[in-house]
């Protein structure tokens, strides 16, 4: 039989290991292999802002095998149905979009776990159980499975304590961009009001020994958010990188 799969990601987490990743947004199996072999600890693999679809993220899964980094899906919606999917391709980890209340955050717990403490369905030959192969990955997935919840509005940081002690959350990941607009400063989540309701929010959340994450693509914001307390930060995107290179190739050649 093959062997159960331990998720490193989760296990770090908990250590309070600090985790550094990196955006996925390309829908790209080839993209994502390459970053895989970089030495980061995650790959985001996003479904809410990407035009991603189960057989591209399939193909991701697979070509992340060898490498250092953990998968960590974001589904385009806290959806039961939508995440079961991810789960049964083989995700152990994901990121549930815009959680603003316990009730959300529940659900969220829920839709990863098997009766009879959730409502994942079931089935015996997934790629998640290596179509069948695994021993006894029924009674062992629940406890793998690492559930991130994002939190991006004022409605949230004012439930974020409860949240967090939601049984099964295993992090928390502060929406930068969204919160920014919930705060009344779209599209600027470097306003100082935004950064203090995320200082705030990292300090609440070490404080109740909840691991906090967040997503930046300028170096010295991160290297700050993980001074705060961030524990799991991604530090860019693929397209960032590939528009950012490919902007500074082109100037070299055609200056403007």
């Amino acid at each position: 039989m093959t062997e159960f799969r331990r998720n490193a990601f989760k296990a770090a987490i908990r250590a309070k290991k600090l985790q550094v990743g990196l955006w996925q947004s390309l829908c790209s199996n080839v993209a994502v292999e390459i970053c895989s072999d970089s030495g980061f600890d995650w790959l985001l693999l996003d479904t809410e802002h990407s035009p991603n679809e189960i057989p591209d993220l399939l193909s991701q899964l697979q070509a992340m095998e060898k490498g250092t980094a953990t998968a960590i899906i974001r589904p385009a919606w806290n959806d039961a149905v939508l995440i079961k999917r991810c789960l049964d391709i083989g995700a152990q980890a994901l990121l549930i979009p815009y959680v603003q209340s316990v009730e959300e955050a529940k659900a969220a717990v829920a839709a990863t776990r098997y009766p009879p403490h959730g409502i994942r369905g079931v089935s015996v030959s997934a790629r998640a159980s290596r179509y069948g192969r695994v021993s006894g990955y029924l009674t062992k997935a629940n406890s793998e499975i690492c559930v991130l919840v994002q939190v991006e509005t004022r409605q949230s940081l004012d439930a974020l304590e409860d949240i967090a002690a939601v049984d099964g959350v295993d992090g928390v990941f502060i929406g930068p961009s969204d919160l920014a607009a919930s705060l009344g400063h779209l599209g600027n989540p470097a306003h100082a009001d935004v950064q203090a309701a995320m200082k705030d929010a990292v300090e609440r959340l070490t404080k109740v020994g909840m691991p906090a994450g967040i997503l930046t693509s300028n170096e010295e914001e991160a290297r700050r958010y993980i001074d705060w307390g961030f524990l799991f930060v991604a530090v860019g995107s693929d397209v960032g990188l590939l528009a950012k290179n490919a902007d500074a190739l082109a100037k070299k050649f055609k200056p403007a």
